[in-house]
């Protein structure tokens, strides 16, 4: 399935693949998102699959809610490949541009 995202007031809910492919989308839709709200909630319970770009991308929305002081929740199990690498007891490496912050 492809990437779908859906909004009501600050509630973000993901639907489908966040991959390589759908990277993109996703983050023209959260491009500059804490220059205008200050709390959202993203909902991954309907994320059918994730890849390490779509973990980087989240990755990478978390870095900037924290550089800019605002909040950043993401809820649901979503699949478990997301799962299973936040809660993995060895950390993976993940290939991140130069200058980038990341946090997991």
């Amino acid at each position: 399935m492809d990437l779908q995202i859906t909004s009501y007031n600050n509630r973000f809910q993901i639907k489908g693949t966040l991959n390589k492919l759908s990277i993109k989308t996703f983050n023209a839709h959260f491009e500059n998102i804490f220059d205008r709200l200050d709390n959202i909630l993203l909902d991954i319970e309907s994320v059918e699959s994730i890849d390490r770009a779509g973990v980087v991308a989240l990755a990478r929305l978390h870095n900037e809610s924290i550089v800019k002081s605002k909040k950043l929740s993401i809820v649901g199990l979503g699949c478990k490949e997301l799962y299973d690498h936040f809660k993995s007891e060895e950390p993976e490496t993940i290939q991140v541009p130069t200058g980038s912050i990341v946090a997991a």
